[in-house]
C-alpha cells in the first residue's frame, strides 16, 4: 500500500500530523508493506529565504489580531505539539522559503533517507529555529542524515529537483488539495489535516482490506471440517 503525504516544512500541523500518522502506522499489522512518500507543498511560495520578522508579528498581520492574541494562538499550537511528544519554539522561527528544503527532500529520497530528511527539517524549523531557506543550513542538515555535503551543495546551487517539486504541487492541485497535511492512501482515500491517530488507523485498515481482499481457495464440503453458526460438520471416516 502506498501513502503519499503532501506537507510543508513550515507547517506546524504537518509535523503534528506526521506524529499522529506514525503512531497509527506503528500499530498497523502490515506496516512493513506500507510505502510512505513525502510530497512537496508550499504554503507561502512568496516567502523570503530568511526573515527576521517574528512569527507572532506575521500571524498578527495575517489574521488582523493583536500580538498578544497571536502569542496565544502559538501557545495553543505548542500545546498540541507537546501532546504528541514534540517541542515547539514558535517564537524562534525564522520565516523562510521552503522550496529548496523540498528539493533537498527529493535528493534524500534518491538516497532512501527521505523520511529522515523530512523529520530533520521539521525539527530544525520548529524546535531549533533554523533558517531552512539558507543553503549552508540545508547542507548541514543534509549531512546529518547521511548525504554528502558537496553533493547537497551542488544540488542546491543548480536546478535539480525543481521540476519534481513543481510536479508535486501541480498534482496536489489536480487532487483538489487546498491545505496540508494531506494524506492519500493508494490514490483512493484522502485524509485532510492532522487528524487523531484513530482516524489514520481506520483508513489504513479500510484501504488495506479493499486492496487485499480475502480470496476463498476452496468450498467447504463433507471431507473438510468446518463450522457455520452453531452447526459443525464432522468429516466422514473412510
Amino acid at each position: 500500500m502506498k501513502v503519499e503525504i503532501w506537507s510543508d516544512v513550515a507547517c506546524p500541523w504537518c509535523y503534528i500530523g506526521k506524529r499522529r500518522f506514525e503512531a497509527a502506522l506503528d500499530q498497523f499489522a502490515h506496516r512493513d508493506q506500507v510505502e510512505v512518500i513525502w510530497r512537496s507543498y508550499q504554503l507561502d511560495p512568496s516567502a523570503p529565504r530568511d526573515s527576521d520578522q517574528k512569527m507572532t508579528e506575521i500571524l498578527a498581520q495575517k489574521y488582523g489580531v493583536s500580538v498578544q492574541q497571536a502569542q496565544a494562538m502559538n501557545k495553543r499550537v505548542e500545546d498540541q505539539a507537546t501532546e504528541v511528544g514534540l517541542e515547539y519554539h514558535l517564537d524562534k522561527i525564522h520565516h523562510s522559503n521552503t522550496f529548496d528544503a523540498h528539493r533537498l527532500i527529493h535528493l534524500a529520497a534518491s538516497h532512501n533517507v527521505q523520511d529522515a530528511a523530512k523529520e530533520r527539517l521539521l525539527r530544525a524549523y520548529f524546535t531549533e529555529g533554523a533558517a531552512v531557506g539558507d543553503t549552508e543550513t540545508l547542507v548541514r542538515l543534509a549531512t546529518e542524515v547521511g548525504i554528502d555535503a558537496e553533493e547537497a551543495r551542488s544540488m542546491l546551487a543548480g536546478s535539480a529537483y525543481e521540476d519534481d517539486v513543481d510536479a508535486d504541487i501541480e498534482r496536489a492541485r489536480m487532487f483538489g488539495i487546498q491545505g496540508v497535511p494531506f494524506f492519500a492512501f493508494d490514490e483512493k482515500y484522502g485524509v485532510s489535516g492532522a487528524q487523531p491517530t484513530e482516524v489514520f488507523t481506520q483508513v489504513l485498515t479500510q484501504a488495506w482490506t479493499e486492496s487485499h481482499p480475502l480470496i476463498s481457495v476452496g468450498a467447504a464440503n463433507a471431507d473438510a471440517g468446518y463450522c457455520e453458526g452453531d452447526n459443525c460438520v464432522i468429516p466422514q471416516a473412510d
